[in-house]
């Protein structure tokens, strides 16, 4: 028997099939972004979400597989249902794709990108850099690498 034969019928197997046939896709998705400062979403139905994430940025549409995965600071995108576009900053937090196509963005931090100020992102930015350079012991630098990191994500969404 040949190999992609035998691949084949593993895959078909009637354990696979019935796991097939159990999961329930559909063609939309409910969506919740939620912060410790905002809901922002509440499981409302919407097109498309694009993540920042720290294996690389995704997009996730209805039918999307079963996904978790950690953000990382950055802008989240939503493509609501009436063809409008909301753009939200993350400072970190997790997404996930559920098997009944839902997705939760709990993020630690978010605020909408309009809300931003480019010059407060810039000074922030700033007194983030000089807590990296001054600072001594291994937690300082660690806390001061991330308040950077941020705060350059801050005055990238800010632009």
């Amino acid at each position: 028997m040949n190999v992609l034969r035998t691949v084949r019928l593993a895959a078909y197997s009637k354990p696979a099939l019935r796991l097939m046939q159990s999961r329930s896709y559909s063609d939309e998705m409910a969506f919740t972004l939620a912060a410790a400062n905002k809901v922002f979403y509440d499981s409302a139905n919407i097109r498309q979400v694009d993540v920042p994430s720290f294996s690389g940025a995704f997009g996730i549409l209805p039918k999307h597989v079963p996904t978790l995965a950690v953000l990382k600071p950055g802008v989240v995108t939503v493509y609501e249902n009436d063809g409008a576009q909301k753009k939200i900053f993350v400072s970190s937090g997790t997404v996930t794709v559920n098997e009944d196509a839902s997705v939760q963005v709990l993020a630690e931090e978010a605020h909408p990108v309009e809300d931003l100020d480019a010059s407060a992102c810039r000074e922030l930015l700033t007194s983030a850099q000089s807590q990296l350079s001054s600072a001594s012991g291994d937690k300082d630098r660690a806390e001061a690498a991330i308040a950077v990191e941020v705060a350059e994500a801050l005055v990238k969404a800010a632009e």
